[in-house]
Order: structure tokens, then C-alpha cells, then sequence
């Protein structure tokens, strides 16, 4: 896998979104990459219990949709983003997270997308908070969100990117 935070690494494609469904864990986003991801989660539960016609079609949203329970994984994602807003201080309204749940709902994520999204993660940081990115320096590989387990394996299919699938971090 790709190292050190701010290490070249192949660059997003044009049909990138800003706002992401982070794979990594939320403890790395600084204070506005926080505060989108638990916006666009709620988005992305909202599409999950069909309450909105929008937002259907987001390539991020196929791994939730994969889950055995699809509701319980937005769930268990929303609460894990929660915990690291009140560990920060933040005071994420936790009414908003389904009570849905399930224990075996554990999607898996390549250590390639991990790697593609701290390069993703760096060149954002590098614009708008570098004193987080400088902090981040020592990161030699980034922990994943909670709800996820790692496995071996390139950049997922549904990413949008110039990077072809497989091709970062095939362990």
C-alpha cells in the first residue's frame, strides 16, 4: 500500500464527487470533512430507506446496498461518525441514525481503496487545512472506518477515478 500521507499517487478523475462516503476512518477528516460525511450518510440512509428520489445512483452507495442489511450498515457507519464528532465535541444529533441493526453487517474494503482515499484525503487537506494534513505525516496506513474490514485488493470497482480497479495495493 502507498505510504506517508501526501505521497504522489495517481489523481482523481472528473467524475469525483467533493462529498464522500469515506472509507477511512472519520478520525483523519478534519472539521468540514466531518461535518460533510455525516450529511451526505444521512443522504445516503435516507436513499437506503427510500425516503428521497435523489442521490440513487452514487457509486458509493453499492457497498451499502450489498450488505445483507443495507439499513443496519448506513446505521452502523452514521453512529460510528457520530462517536468520533462527540469525541471532538461536536454534537451530532444521534435521532437521525436508524435503530436499525445487525451484527454481521461488516463490509469489506481493499487495502487499495484505502490507499486511493488518503491520497484523495491529502490533496483536499493540502487546500484547505494543511496543519491537519502536516499532522497526519506519520500515518504509514490509515486505519479503516469501524464498519468495515480490510481486505487484500486494488481500488473498488465502483470508484469513480482515472485509476483502473486493482491496480493500488493488490495485497
Amino acid at each position: 500500500m502507498r505510504g506517508r500521507i501526501g505521497s504522489t499517487a495517481p489523481r482523481c478523475g472528473g467524475g469525483t464527487a467533493e462529498v464522500r462516503l469515506w472509507s477511512i476512518h472519520p478520525s483523519y477528516l478534519d472539521a468540514r470533512g466531518l461535518v460533510a460525511l455525516w450529511r451526505e450518510a444521512l443522504l445516503a440512509q435516507a436513499v437506503l430507506l427510500g425516503r428521497t428520489k435523489g442521490y440513487t445512483r452514487h457509486p458509493q452507495l453499492e457497498r451499502f446496498r450489498e450488505s445483507r442489511a443495507p439499513v443496519a450498515a448506513i446505521a452502523a457507519y452514521l453512529r460510528a461518525v457520530r462517536d468520533e464528532a462527540a469525541a471532538r465535541g461536536y454534537a451530532f444529533d444521534v435521532r437521525r441514525i436508524s435503530r436499525t441493526r445487525s451484527r454481521a453487517v461488516r463490509p469489506a474494503v481493499t487495502r487499495g481503496q484505502l490507499a486511493y482515499e488518503w491520497e484523495h484525503l491529502a490533496r483536499k487537506l493540502a487546500r484547505r487545512d494543511p496543519a491537519r494534513l502536516a499532522a497526519l505525516r506519520g500515518v504509514r496506513a490509515p486505519r479503516a472506518h469501524p464498519l468495515f474490514r480490510v481486505v487484500a485488493g486494488g481500488v473498488a470497482a465502483w470508484e469513480r477515478t482515472d485509476v483502473r480497479p486493482g491496480t493500488i495495493a493488490r495485497r
